[in-house]
């Protein structure tokens, strides 16, 4: 069953559910996930004008769900209760998992990369080179590029629903600080690095002060930033407050050597980690 026939399948089966009940339309779910799971297909890849999402394979993984029954999973010394089994074949992929760590199927992670006790959702794409440090979490569909460092703690939202909308992308050679949180569909560019505690969601305001007057963004990152959390004032009927923002304090410099230009411009700009 090629590509296109996958597709045409699982999108019937989404938006007339009942086909789900016949073997034609539930294979074909079962194929896309296998598809993701083994890296062949993604929820989303970067072309010529951007990011671009699969809301079909989204459909897919949706799908999965509702035709997965609830299983114990014994891996002494631990069990789980779940839908949805482990991903297994780690150490011929050449990724490292350290217990309790845990990669679930439909998940693809690309030889080279470490996952401490942390975790990889469904659908999510995680590149070479790639470390998913102690209690970070790579959600539903979250594309992760190579050589990108999520540290302890980080949580990169899951977005699964709607189909159409997309998933958080963080791009090839990123930081991402301690306790640093992406959610709703928010993109950081290549090589940025986004200090500890900063939280982006799609209305965040990301404030460029690096210039003579603020730059105002929200939703993306610029390529080789440097991102610390901020916080500016906002007047509510009670009064005036404080709310959260993330500030753009300079630029990471090209090199080629980027583990250089990282403790570079971590002990430039004294960025917290």
């Amino acid at each position: 069953m090629n590509v296109d026939d996958l597709q045409q399948r699982v999108h019937t089966a989404f938006t007339e559910r009942e086909k789900l009940a016949e073997p034609f339309f539930a294979m074909a779910v079962r194929e896309t996930l296998n598809l993701v799971d083994r890296g062949v297909i993604r929820v989303a890849q970067k072309g010529a004008s951007g990011w671009e999402v699969n809301a079909w394979v989204k459909e897919a993984i949706l799908l999965y769900f509702s035709l997965s029954e609830m299983k114990t999973m014994e891996v002494p010394p631990f069990e789980f209760h779940d839908k949805i089994p482990l991903k297994k074949g780690l150490a011929e992929a050449g990724v490292r998992v350290v217990p309790p760590g845990v990669v679930r199927f439909g998940a693809f992670c690309e030889r080279g990369v470490v996952v401490m006790p942390g975790y990889v959702n469904i659908g999510a794409w995680v590149g070479a080179g790639t470390m998913v440090d102690t209690w970070a979490t790579v959600g539903s569909c979250a594309q992760v590029g190579r050589n990108v460092h999520l540290s302890g703690g980080v949580g990169l939202g899951g977005v699964l629903e709607p189909p159409s909308a997309s998933p958080v992308i963080i791009e090839d050679g990123a930081f991402i600080g301690s306790r640093c949180v992406v959610v709703e569909g928010v993109v950081v560019e290549e090589e940025a690095v986004i200090g500890a505690n900063t939280v982006l969601t799609a209305s965040t305001q990301i404030i460029d002060v690096t210039g003579p007057t603020e730059v105002v963004t929200k939703g993306r990152v610029p390529a080789r930033s440097v991102v610390i959390p901020g916080t500016r004032p906002k007047k509510f009927p009670a009064g005036e407050y404080q709310v959260p923002c993330a500030l753009i304090i300079g630029k990471r410099s090209a090199t080629t050597d980027q583990k250089t230009s990282l403790n570079q411009v971590l002990r430039d700009f004294a960025v917290p980690v």
